[in-house]
């Protein structure tokens, strides 16, 4: 099945080049991938898929019905939105879209999706049980996979599969990371309230910069000190907003930012832990203080078992030469966490990398990937599915 799996690869391979750069060209924010689910409804539709469009809001549903023996239903997921991100890789591809770029690898995503529904559906014998196709929009807003959580696309589901490309692994290479793949993103607001006064006599006022400035700093060596070092946690102040004058006490500052952590435990911990940093530091210089907190994603954490079979589907497919075993996380977000809640899963990493030119990183205005590699997408991700059943 694997060289049959790999001849109808190779068969599409063009098919894929001009779906990817079609998607690349005709980039989509997120919520508003309207074209871009059409085309996928589109294509879906063409292979004989049952498909539902608006699911999600602007998401694409693509069922591939198998002969019913096994009545396990094994979803795969892709994204498919872009970025506000101006691109400036000298394409004859390129956006076409002012100031919007694929510059996350999405359009690769979505085109090893099609690609593996364009697959499956060639077979000579049809699947035991049934794949469910989803087509995600809004990733990079981390909404994406709620909406299509809402909509149902998980009733039933028993296992799901996802891909992201990574521009530091070399072209059709495969990564398998076992247990963390991804961090835990949540958002914070501090605002710190002080009072006012002339910048000539601040024994008069209490300054809400510099007690913001004390609150970062604390913040930032209480991470190496009383957080886990094992247990690694980054927290950004990425805004700060305060101050009306040069020559005037400020008596309000608004900091903004992120804070990423790879354990469940660890996560649940934060907002107590900054709470009482904030409080403590405000309280000794007479300021008040508010920490808005909100919840992001969780970390995605992959699957030992489902994740081995990626791995073996990998092998077989490529040598063991072209398998990393990755040791270490990222703290990337990914929304795919959310769907982990509801049935266990694995992602692997795709190399895009090319060996003579320089590699850009994910969400750079002049991020490209190597095409070979979505053959190398296409190919494991089909494989992992169609041995999905076979092991019963």
């Amino acid at each position: 099945m694997l060289s049959r799996i790999k001849d109808i690869a190779a068969t599409l391979a063009p098919r894929l080049i001009e779906i990817r750069r079609h998607i690349h060209s005709h980039p989509e924010l997120s919520g508003q991938e309207y074209q871009t689910a059409a085309y996928v409804a589109g294509v879906l539709s063409s292979c004989g898929l049952h498909v539902q469009e608006l699911v999600g809001k602007t998401g694409v549903v693509g069922e591939l019905a198998g002969t019913g023996a096994d009545r396990r239903l094994l979803a795969i997921r892709t994204d498919m939105d872009a970025l506000p991100i101006q691109e400036r890789t000298e394409l004859e591809f390129a956006s076409h879209q002012p100031g919007i770029m694929h510059a996350c690898g999405h359009d690769v995503h979505t085109t090893i999706g099609l690609g593996t529904a364009m697959i499956l559906s060639q077979l000579d014998e049809p699947l035991p049980g049934k794949i469910r196709f989803l087509f995600q929009p809004a990733e990079e807003t981390a909404q994406g996979a709620s909406w299509m959580i809402r909509d149902g696309v998980m009733d039933g589901v028993n296992a799901i599969l996802g891909v992201h490309v990574f521009p530091t692994i070399p072209g059709g290479s495969v990564g398998i990371r076992y247990g963390a793949l991804t961090a835990a993103a949540d958002d914070m607001e501090i605002l710190i309230r002080g009072e006012s006064g002339h910048g000539a006599r601040p024994h008069e006022a209490i300054d809400a910069i510099w007690i913001a400035s004390q609150v970062i700093t604390t913040l930032q060596q209480a991470i190496s000190r009383t957080q886990n070092p094992l247990r690694p946690v980054v927290l950004t102040i990425g805004q700060i907003q305060g101050g009306r004058a040069p020559n005037v006490i400020a008596d309000q500052v608004r900091l903004l930012g992120t804070v990423r952590s790879l354990h469940p435990e660890t996560s649940a911990a934060l907002p107590a832990w900054i709470e009482n940093i904030v409080a403590t530091v405000c309280q000794t210089y007479g300021a008040k203080h508010k920490l808005n907190y909100r919840r992001g994603v969780p970390s995605v954490q992959n699957d030992p078992t489902l994740t081995q079979l990626v791995e073996e589907a990998a092998e077989a497919a490529w040598g063991t030469e072209r398998v990393q075993i990755l040791l270490e996380p990222s703290l990337g977000a990914e929304d795919f966490s959310l769907y982990l809640d509801h049935a266990p899963g694995t992602m692997f990493r795709l190399g895009v990398g090319f060996p003579d030119q320089p590699n850009y990183p994910l969400h750079h205005p002049q991020f490209q990937v190597n095409e070979t590699s979505i053959i190398t997408g296409v190919v494991t991700m089909a494989y992992a599915a169609y041995q999905y059943w076979q092991r019963g």
